[in-house]
C-alpha cells in the first residue's frame, strides 16, 4: 500500500505553508535536533556513574563557585584562601577567571528565583553540555555568514559529536573552556557581522562578547592577536575599507577597556607582549585613515614625500618607545607558556612545571584522526572552497584555520581551539560538493519517467553524481559512529571515579580518591596540612577540605619545587623538608596493585625535574635516578637512590608482601610488570595513617620529634 506524501502533509497541516515557511521549520527541526544530541551525547559519564565533577581543576572550580553562591559577589571577590599554598595562601579574586563561575552563579539564582531547586553541583555538572548546545547554534550562524544555511546545519550537526570538542565539555567537566568556546565562537560571528556591516551595533556586541570571553579563559590572547592579524591581512591585500576601520576600532577600545576590568588581566592588554600586536595595528588603522584623508588633500608628489617622511619618522620612534619601555619593564616580556607555542622544546628544557603537564605535550598524528576523523580530510576541501571565493570573512576563516592547525600541533590541549574551525570548514566542503553533484542526480517523476535528458557530453553524469552522493553520506554515517564511540568510551569517565573490566565481563569500581578525601575530612585535625603532588591538590582542598601546600595553580615554580625535593630524597633529608613545611600528612598515588598507570611514580621523574631546578635542589640530579644503562628501573636492578627515596618508601610501604598476580612474587608492581627491588624496609620519619581498599591513596602522618632527656 503507497502512502501519499501530500495527505500526511495535509494532516500535519504543512500544505498550507508555502515553500519558505517549510524550509525555516525544516531548518529549525534540524537545529534543535543537533542541539539536544550535542547536550545528550555528553551524559554517558552521568548515565554510567553518577552526577560528580571530574578531573582536577573542576574541583577547584566547583568550590569557588559554592563560596560565591553562598557568600555573594563581594565576599568572592575579595576571599583570601588560607587552605591553598601553605603558608602563602592566594587571593582568589585577583587570580582566577570568574567568567564561569558567575555564569553558574547567575544559572542557579535564576532556577531558585522561579522555585526550581537545584543542588549548585548538578549546575556545575550539566553547564558544558548546556553550552555546547549553545555553541550549536552559533556555529550555525558563523557558517552561514561565511556561506549558506546549508553549510551552517552540516557544520552545527557536526561540532555538537565532534571529540575534539567533547573532550572538555563532558557533564562533569566543569572547566573554563565549558564555556570559552561558545564565548570564542560568539565573538568570531560578531566580529564577521561588523566587518560585513561597518555596524557600530554589531562592533560593540562583539566587544561584549570579547569581555565575556576574557572573563572566562586566558585563551582569550589567541582571539585578540588573531583579529589583529585579519585586520593587517585586509590591510596588505587591499581590502582595507571603512567598515574595518569602523569595526576594529570599536572592537579594541571597547574591548581593551571591558577586558581591564577583570582583576587577573588588569593593566595587561596595554603592558604584555601578547597584547602589543592589537595595539600595533590598531595605531595602523589609525595611520591608515589619516593617509587616505592627506591623499585626498594632496597631489601625488607632494603626498608621496610626506608619506616617506612620515613613515621614516613614525619607525623611529615606534622603536625607541618600544626598546625604552621593553627595556625598563613597562612592557612585560612573553610568558613561559606563550614561549612554548612558538617553540615546542622551550618547556622542556627551561620551564619543568610547564612541560610535566600532560595537555601540554605536543600533538600525535593519530590524536588528530581520533579527535577529528572525517574532519581532517575535509579540512583542505573546505580552504580550498574559501580560496576559491576570497571575500572578507573567509579571509578571516582561513586564517583561524592554519594557526589553530599550527597550535594544535603544538600543544595538544588546543585540539580544543581546532574542532570548530575544522568543522565549520568541513560544513563548507560537504555542502558545496552536495550543492555540486546533487545537481547532476538524474530526478524521477511518478511515472518513472526522466526530467532530464542524458548529456552527450558527460555521459556518467548520474552514476559519478550518484557515488560521490553515496561516498559522503557513507563518510558521514562513519563519522557519526567514530564520534559516539570516542565519547562513550574515552571521554566519559570522571577521574575521580575509576571502572574496569572482570575477566566475567562485569564491571568494577575503584573509588579510592573519595574513600581517602573523606578519610582525611572525618578524622585529620581541621587545620592539618597535606603534602601531595600538586596534581591533587584542587581535589584535597575541595573534598577533604584541609590545606595543602601546592595544587594545580603552578604558580610558584620554587615551592612546588620543594615539595618535588622532600618527594625525591631519602628519609632524614626529606624529614628536614616536612619540618621546614610543617606538614602533618603525605598523600601518595599508588597504582601498582591494580595496575593504575597515573601514579606517583610514573610522574616521579617530573618531581626529580622541578626538584632540580631551583637553587636549594641543586644537589637532585636527574640521571642518579637511572641505572648505569640509563633505564629508570623499581627492581633490583633500580638505581640505589631511587630505591630507598621518600616516594618509593611511601609508594612501596609493606607491599613487598602482597601477591598481585597468579604466578608471580610478592611485590609484583602491575604497572612496571617488575618485582620491586627494595621490599624489607620500614619508616623512620612517617607512619603509615590510612591506605584505601585498592591501594591507590595511601596517607602518612609525619611523626613528631623525640622528645629528648634534659
Amino acid at each position: 500500500m503507497k502512502v501519499d506524501p501530500s495527505i500526511i502533509l495535509s494532516k500535519l497541516g504543512l500544505n498550507r505553508m508555502s515553500t519558505e515557511k517549510q524550509e525555516t521549520l525544516l531548518k529549525l527541526l534540524i537545529l534543535a535536533t543537533a542541539a539536544i544530541l550535542s547536550f545528550s551525547t555528553r551524559l554517558f559519564a552521568v548515565l554510567r556513574f553518577e552526577s560528580v565533577i571530574h578531573e582536577f581543576d573542576p574541583y577547584f572550580n566547583f568550590r569557588t563557585t559554592k563560596f560565591l553562591t553562598q557568600e555573594g559577589f563581594y565576599s568572592f571577590h575579595n576571599w583570601f584562601d588560607d587552605r591553598a599554598w601553605y603558608p602563602l595562601g592566594r587571593i582568589i579574586g585577583g587570580t582566577i577567571y570568574p567568567g564561569l563561575m558567575v555564569t553558574s552563579a547567575i544559572i542557579y539564582h535564576f532556577l531558585h528565583f522561579f522555585h526550581v531547586t537545584i543542588q549548585i553541583r548538578n549546575v556545575c555538572v550539566f553547564l558544558a553540555p548546556l553550552f555546547s548546545s549553545f555553541t550549536t547554534l552559533v556555529t550555525y550562524n558563523l557558517t552561514k555568514e561565511l556561506k549558506d544555511s546549508g553549510a551552517g546545519l552540516i557544520a552545527a550537526a557536526m561540532i555538537s559529536i565532534v571529540p575534539g570538542y567533547i573532550s572538555r565539555s563532558v557533564a562533569g567537566s566543569y572547566d573554563n573552556e565549558g564555556i570559552a568556546i561558545f564565548c570564542m565562537l560568539l565573538t568570531y560571528l560578531m566580529w564577521i557581522k561588523s566587518v560585513k556591516t561597518g555596524s557600530l551595533y554589531w562592533a560593540t556586541i562583539c566587544a561584549l562578547a570579547y569581555f565575556y570571553m576574557v572573563s572566562s579563559w586566558g585563551g582569550y590572547v589567541f582571539l585578540i592577536n588573531l583579529i589583529p592579524m585579519h585586520v593587517l591581512i585586509l590591510m596588505v591585500t587591499g581590502r582595507f575599507s571603512h567598515r574595518v576601520y569602523v569595526a576594529y576600532s570599536a572592537v579594541y577600545c571597547l574591548g581593551t577597556i571591558l577586558s581591564m576590568q577583570i582583576s587577573f588581566v588588569g593593566f595587561q592588554p596595554v603592558q604584555s607582549s601578547e597584547h602589543m600586536a592589537a595595539l600595533g595595528v590598531f595605531g595602523l588603522c589609525q595611520i591608515h585613515a589619516f593617509v587616505d584623508y592627506v591623499r585626498s588633500k594632496l597631489n601625488q608628489k607632494q603626498f608621496d614625500l610626506l608619506f616617506r617622511t612620515v613613515v621614516l619618522i613614525l619607525l623611529v620612534a615606534v622603536s625607541i618607545v618600544g626598546g625604552v619601555l621593553t627595556f625598563t619593564g613597562k612592557i612585560s616580556p612573553w610568558t613561559g607558556r606563550f614561549y612554548s607555542l612558538l617553540d615546542p622544546s622551550y618547556a622542556k628544557n627551561n620551564i619543568p612545571i610547564i612541560a610535566s603537564v600532560s595537555e601540554h605535550q605536543p600533538t600525535s598524528w593519530s590524536s588528530f584522526y581520533f579527535d577529528l576523523q572525517l574532519l581532517v580530510f575535509m579540512f583542505p576541501v573546505g580552504l580550498y572552497f574559501c580560496f576559491s571565493k576570497l571575500t572578507d570573512a573567509n579571509i578571516f576563516i582561513i586564517l583561524y584555520g592554519v594557526t589553530s592547525i599550527y597550535f594544535a600541533g603544538v600543544m595538544v590541549r588546543l585540539m580544543l581551539v581546532l574542532a570548530p574551525v575544522m568543522c565549520i570548514l568541513s560544513g563548507i566542503a560537504i555542502s558545496s560538493l552536495f550543492q555540486t553533484y546533487m545537481k547532476n542526480l538524474e530526478l524521477f517523476e511518478g511515472s518513472g519517467k526522466k526530467t532530464k535528458k542524458p548529456d552527450s557530453s558527460y555521459p556518467v553524469k548520474n552514476e559519478i553524481a550518484m557515488g560521490v552522493v553515496g561516498v559522503l553520506t557513507l563518510f558521514l554515517l562513519t563519522y557519526t559512529f567514530h564520534c559516539t564511540w570516542v565519547t562513550s568510551e574515552a571521554y566519559s569517565s570522571p577521574s575521580i571515579v575509576l571502572a574496569a573490566t572482570q575477566h566475567d565481563g562485569s564491571r568494577i569500581i575503584f573509588d579510592d580518591f573519595r574513600e581517602a578525601y573523606y578519610w582525611l575530612r572525618q578524622n585529620t585535625p581541621e587545620n592539618a596540612k597535606v603534602m601531595s603532588w600538586w596534581d591533587y591538590g584542587y581535589q584535597i582542598t575541595a573534598m577533604a577540605n584541609r590545606t595543602i601546600l601546592v595544587d594545580n595553580n603552578t604558580w610558584n615554580n620554587t615551592h612546588i619545587s620543594r615539595v618535588g625535593q622532600a618527594m625525591s630524597s631519602p628519609e632524614d633529608r626529606a624529614y628536614e623538608i616536612m619540618r621546614e613545611l610543617d606538614v602533618d600528612y603525605v598523600l601518595v598515588i599508588f597504582g601498582g596493585l591494580t595496575g593504575y598507570a597515573s601514579d606517583d611514580i610514573n610522574k616521579f621523574l617530573w618531581m626529580v625535574r622541578i626538584g632540580g631546578s631551583t637553587e636549594k635542589g641543586l644537589h637532585i640530579k636527574e640521571e642518579d635516578y637511572y641505572t648505569p644503562q640509563g633505564e629508570f628501573r623499581v627492581d633490583k636492578g633500580g638505581s640505589p637512590i631511587l630505591l630507598n627515596c621518600l616516594m618509593y618508601k611511601m609508594c612501596y610501604y609493606r607491599f613487598g608482601q602482597v601477591y598481585t598476580e597468579q604466578g608471580k612474587p610478592p611485590g609484583y608492581d602491575r604497572v612496571r610488570n617488575a618485582e620491586i627491588g627494595n621490599k624489607d624496609f620500614e619508616l623512620d620519619v612517617l607512619e603509615e595513617a590510612y591506605t584505601t581498599e585498592h591501594w591507590i591513596v595511601r596517607i602518612y602522618k609525619v611523626k613528631d620529634l623525640e622528645n629528648r632527656g634534659i
